[in-house]
């Protein structure tokens, strides 16, 4: 009887995955749109009001993007003033959609992998999941990786794309 050997499991390849970076916590965002003069124009005096109204607890601990889907010109001390609140009960917050904010999420989350700890390893980046993970993701891990590796893959174990190869 031959024994079946794991080739893959011997080759000493890292498989990274990248959900392990995809948020943690909940998303949310806040729309300024919600609080303009008649859709066009944000009034200092009713919005400041507004803001000490609003349960700024709905955000606790969350990633919050903070955004006008309005077509409409937004001095920037009201995004100021929006992080003045959310600040002491967000997790983090952005300026932008939900996607500029999983961005964001994911570059800090791959800023802190200590990259030395792949010195001279064979990594894969795996490439198929059940969450979405953005290109941004892909070209940050790449970035941080490269110096450290000695080769880097993208795919699975058993099938993989070579992306950079040290000689």
């Amino acid at each position: 009887m031959e024994t079946i050997v794991n080739k893959v499991a011997e080759s000493g390849i890292i498989t990274l995955d990248l959900e392990t970076f995809y948020p943690k916590a909940d998303l949310a965002v806040f729309d300024l749109k919600e609080y303009l003069f008649m859709g066009l124009i944000l009034k200092e005096k009713d919005f400041r009001a507004t803001l000490l109204t609003l349960d700024w607890e709905t955000y606790r601990d969350k990633y919050v993007a903070v955004t006008c889907t309005a077509d409409a010109i937004i001095p920037m001390w009201a995004y100021m003033l929006v992080a003045s609140y959310l600040q002491p009960v967000a997790k983090d917050l952005v300026v932008g959609d939900e996607k500029t904010l999983i961005n964001n999420i994911f570059i800090k989350n791959i800023a802190a992998l200590d990259a030395e700890d792949f010195q001279d390893k064979r990594v894969v980046v795996k490439g198929c999941g059940d969450i979405q993970i953005p290109e941004t993701a892909y070209l940050e891990i790449t970035n941080k990786l490269r110096p450290f590796v000695k080769s880097l893959m993208y795919g699975e174990p058993c099938s993989t794309v070579p992306i950079f190869k040290r000689k």
